[in-house]
């Protein structure tokens, strides 16, 4: 890479935040209305350009079909528009090339298999060679779909049925990156033990997409190396000298 080739040979310490395509799981036992607005706002928080945002979710077979009526419906909610219009709750991308990227995963994505849940005509400002993408939600997914293996960083979320803790285990670290994961559960301590499980830099339990400055901030895999936050962020960026000191009489 760029930033750590410019560093070689020159003594220079390089932390390192990359890609991320984190993942959610929704147990059988979680509360399905909290679960559900949690990782709405979670994937499509900033039009879904967060580090952190929520990008694969793993649902329980039990409750897969309540949750997925119920998270289309809040997602259709949204109104796109300018971000300075009081009434916009998603805004535009970055720039449209952003937006084209994550259209063509969309696009592949559906292509393959996969079943869209939103209309385009329910965002009439979603326009191709713009910035303005509407959100989408896409079930009948797999890994095999770029749109669940590789970063979107845009308003699109793959929403995929698991018939247990294991299989949802295998799927949730089945990725290259390693940033953020989430698990939804009544039952803490079951999840706190498979949050152990998980490859993963910050485990969270019944919430997503959140910085705790007193937790150190860091990603394994290719997510990258080294950490912020905290106060072992606080002693990546200083430099230790020793003070050793004999006093004589």
């Amino acid at each position: 890479m760029k930033v750590e080739k410019a560093a070689a040979g020159r003594f220079i310490n390089v932390g390192l935040e990359l890609g991320g395509k984190d993942p959610a799981y929704v147990r059988a036992d979680a509360n399905i209305a909290y679960a559900v607005e949690s990782t709405v706002d979670g994937a499509f928080f900033n039009t879904g350009q967060s580090c952190c945002g929520i990008e694969r979710i793993y649902v329980h077979e039990t409750i897969y079909d309540d949750y997925v009526v119920r998270f289309v419906e809040q997602v259709k909610q949204y109104r796109l528009g300018r971000p300075d219009d009081p009434q916009t709750t998603l805004a535009p991308l970055v720039r449209p090339s952003a937006a084209e990227f994550v259209r063509g995963q969309v696009v592949d994505a559906i292509e393959q298999g996969a079943v869209a849940h939103i209309n385009a005509t329910d965002f009439p400002q979603d326009q191709p060679g713009t910035a303005y993408m509407g959100p989408q939600v896409l079930t009948e997914v797999d890994h095999s779909m770029a749109v669940m293996s590789e970063e979107s960083f845009g308003p699109v979320v793959g929403i995929m049925k698991v018939s247990s803790d294991e299989q949802a285990l295998e799927l949730m670290n089945d990725s290259e990156y390693g940033l953020t994961a989430s698990i939804f559960s009544s039952d803490i301590a079951t999840a706190v033990a498979l949050g152990q499980q998980l490859e993963t830099g910050t485990f969270f339990v019944n919430r997503c997409d959140y910085l705790d400055p007193e937790l150190a901030w860091t990603g394994v895999k290719n997510t990258g190396r080294g950490c912020t936050l905290s106060k072992r962020g606080f002693d990546a960026f200083t430099r230790l000298k020793s003070f050793h000191i004999k006093t004589t009489l």
